[in-house]
């Protein structure tokens, strides 16, 4: 079990200042890279060639992958950054915040 899913809210904990200390929703996981795409952050410029799909070509903005090691998993209860333990209970793997509190799905 991971312990960051799609849909989780998280909040950067390390990197470069203008997105260090933001929080946002998990898009995509990058399981072979340890890496997610967080929604709206770390946003880089990207010039793209004209092709069949964009005739216009340009320059487009677009979401870069974070190392999940800078990313903290928000509790749900205290909106604040959480570390996350995996435990069993009712049979079942359950993602448990340092609180406590069972951190739902996030889908």
């Amino acid at each position: 079990m991971q312990r960051l899913r799609v849909g989780d809210l998280v909040q950067v904990i390390s990197g470069a200042e203008d997105i260090k200390g933001k929080q946002g929703t998990i898009t995509k996981l990058l399981k072979d890279q340890d890496k997610a795409i967080v929604e709206g952050l770390n946003m880089v410029t990207k010039h793209q060639k004209p092709n069949a799909r964009n005739q216009q070509g340009g320059k487009i903005t677009m979401e870069a992958p974070i190392h999940v090691s800078k990313l903290m998993l928000v509790d749900p209860e205290s909106k604040k950054p959480t570390r996350v333990k995996i435990e069993e209970r009712d049979g079942k793997k359950v993602r448990v915040a340092k609180s406590g509190a069972v951190i739902p799905s996030g889908r």
